[in-house]
């Protein structure tokens, strides 16, 4: 009886947003006490994890790896029983440059580098050194990455490496980056090979993050945890001291708080009655997005698991090999690539249709890969995605990321614009939870309970092991 009081008596939480994000925060809630309901619109959990068809076979719908600096997503699969799907291997990288793919996985292939001299190459690996030893970024946010990277790197190099690998990932939102974003990914990057093992080792999930996200949304119900897929929310305006959540044809229903896993943008759309100031913060964060082709091919392209595109006719931003590191017999001994292309929120070419991306990108694959021919195609796929990256502009932390708490009602902003400094992965967004949980709990009085260790330590795995384990 006394646990049945307790129960009523616990906070009734929405969280909004089935993404990976919101998965753990509904989790982390209902282990610390909360009745908590997550929405999610789509059929499926995952958001940007979410799985799809290539062909007969299954795998993420967006490319993702893992990193042995990963501890976060590490512990996470650990707490779910999925550490024995872990696998690892070696992989290499690959450059596109000058109508040339180069090779570009070791010291002494970056030394060989034909598109750069010697000069270059010194400034350039100062300038990828000098970031891997940066603690505190905040006072690249005062700084544009162009004018960061001219100074490291000289404006040789700013043109002919930095330059492309920033357009390529902002477009023309370039121009407004902060060294912090560049800081970013090259400190996540030089954690590839910060080990011993002095080689990129990076790891995939037996079976995608699908099976990850199969994993939670069990947790969540065996937890109690009630979820709604296939439930677009139409509004959560505030209410007598707590929210509603809104959706078509449905009552309104009544919740203490609301947590709101969602892009800035779609926040504010959903959260209407914010106070003016509140509202434009959350709508205007400069975010960036990603049309991300997916090519189910006879033949591999490489032998890289990824490669880095500075020629600017090609019309994707990078090749990403994912059966140079996941054995091809997953995919009946055919190769997965992903031609990703990153966009701004309004860059025209949202509107180009998937028919014309697809002739697009294999007419670039034929002219890259001689060997290449689209008759080997088995299955061509376009994935879309428009609010995924917050770009670090200057002064963001300060002046441009949204905050927790927008005004004094029980709403609660935690998205992946609050990663003021990283990348968007797995591992920065469990960080993220991690960051923000404890105040979330404190002002539903609450505290943590039955959370996984986060910050353990792993031994990296034995290389030669891990190859062996990838492609035998």
């Amino acid at each position: 009886m006394k646990e049945d009081s307790e129960r009523q008596n616990s906070p009734r939480v929405a969280v909004v947003g089935g993404g990976l994000l919101g998965l753990t925060l509904a989790l982390r809630l209902r282990q610390a006490g909360a009745r908590v309901t997550l929405f999610e619109r789509d059929e499926r959990v995952g958001g940007l994890a979410s799985g799809a068809s290539f062909g007969p076979y299954r795998w993420d719908r967006f490319y993702h790896v893992i990193l042995l600096s990963d501890l976060r997503t590490r512990a996470l699969l650990a707490e779910l029983g999925l550490s024995e799907r872990l696998r690892w291997g070696i992989t290499r990288t690959g450059f596109y440059t000058d109508g040339g793919l180069y090779s570009m996985s070791n010291a002494i292939e970056f030394l060989r580098f034909p598109p750069l001299g010697l000069i270059d190459k010194l400034r350039l690996g100062a300038t990828i050194f000098f970031a891997s030893r940066v603690k505190d970024p905040r006072p690249l946010e005062r700084m544009l990455a162009t004018d960061w990277l001219r100074w490291w790197s000289g404006q040789r190099v700013l043109d002919r490496i930095w330059l492309p690998l920033l357009k390529s990932k902002l477009g023309e939102n370039y121009r407004i980056a902060s060294a912090a974003f560049i800081w970013a990914i090259i400190a996540r990057m030089y954690a590839a090979r910060r080990t011993g093992i002095k080689q990129e080792m990076f790891g995939a999930i037996d079976g995608g993050y699908e099976l990850v996200n199969e994993r939670l949304r069990s947790a969540l119900l065996e937890a109690g945890v009630e979820c709604r897929v296939g439930t677009p929310v139409r509004e959560v305006p505030r209410h007598d001291g707590g929210v509603v959540v809104r959706v078509d044809g449905q009552p309104d229903e009544a919740f203490d708080a609301a947590v709101m896993a969602t892009p800035p943008r779609v926040s504010a759309l959903l959260c209407p009655d914010l106070p003016a100031p509140a509202h434009a913060r959350l709508r205007d964060v400069p975010t960036q997005g990603v049309v991300c082709a997916a090519m189910l091919t006879r033949q591999p392209l490489s032998v890289y698991y990824v490669t880095n595109i500075t020629d600017r006719w090609v019309p994707f931003t990078g090749v990403i090999e994912m059966t140079a590191l996941v054995d091809k017999e997953r995919f009946g001994g055919n190769s997965l690539v992903y031609l990703p292309l990153y966009l701004p929120v309004d860059d025209p070419a949202w509107s180009e249709s998937d028919e014309s991306l697809q002739a697009r990108f294999l007419e670039a694959l034929e002219k890259m890969y001689p060997h290449f021919d689209r008759d080997q195609v088995i299955d061509f796929t376009i994935a879309r995605a428009r609010n995924v990256l917050a770009i670090s502009t200057l002064g963001y932390s300060d002046d441009v990321m949204p905050p927790v708490r927008a005004d004094d009602s029980a709403r609660w902003f935690i998205s992946a614009a609050r990663i003021a400094y990283g990348t968007l992965n797995v591992n920065e967004t469990l960080g993220l939870v991690e960051a923000e949980l404890p105040g979330l709990l404190r002002e539903l009085g609450l505290r943590p309970g039955g959370a996984g260790p986060v910050a353990q330590a792993f031994e990296p795995p034995d290389p030669r092991a891990a190859r062996a384990e990838v492609t035998s």
